[in-house]
């Protein structure tokens, strides 16, 4: 763990749908007590009953930003952010073949201490409208390495199951 630092480390945990993001973030907070953003998405999905359309991409990662922000305040050394506005643009890509220029300026913006990539290799569970057909994790896989690699984004592809994942997690961290 860097302890130089004033400020919290911002961990972002990216992969494709049912990688085990939310798990993995849930999951890292208990073990160090200390806080995980949740996916806004899914809670955009369950209040609007439907899948966002290329018009709901930019609020999608701006509340997703904005709640990393004010999430920041309450961290101590580590803010876990269980997906970020880079996920949004992957699927802006994926599902509209393009990202709007408002949404990439505001992913070329967020800074990242420690991107973790999941790897899709644990059970795909069906989550109802908010996770796309398990067929199309490779394809969303493909273009955030692609993005990854595109933005120079330093990652580590974690792997495994949980306990598995989460000692990948603390090498990184260094405990």
């Amino acid at each position: 763990m860097r302890t130089f630092d004033l400020k919290p480390v911002r961990v972002a945990i990216v992969g494709s749908a049912s990688s085990g993001k939310t798990t993995l973030a849930e999951a890292l907070a208990g073990r160090y007590r200390e806080v995980w953003v949740p996916e806004y998405l899914r809670e955009f999905v369950d209040l609007r009953g439907r899948v966002p359309v290329e018009a709901d991409q930019l609020h999608i990662a701006e509340t997703q930003a904005a709640r990393e922000d004010l999430a920041l305040a309450r961290a101590s050394r580590c803010l876990f952010c269980d997906t970020t506005p880079l996920m949004t643009a992957v699927y802006s890509r994926h599902y509209f073949g393009r990202i709007d220029p408002r949404l990439e300026a505001l992913v070329a913006l967020r800074r990242y201490d420690i991107t973790l990539l999941c790897a899709p290799d644990i059970p795909w569970k069906p989550d109802g409208l908010q996770r796309e057909p398990e067929d199309q994790s490779a394809a969303v896989n493909a273009l955030l390495s692609e993005e990854l690699v595109a933005r120079a984004i330093a990652h580590v592809r974690i792997h495994g199951p949980l306990a598995q994942r989460l000692r990948q997690v603390e090498e990184v961290l260094g405990n």
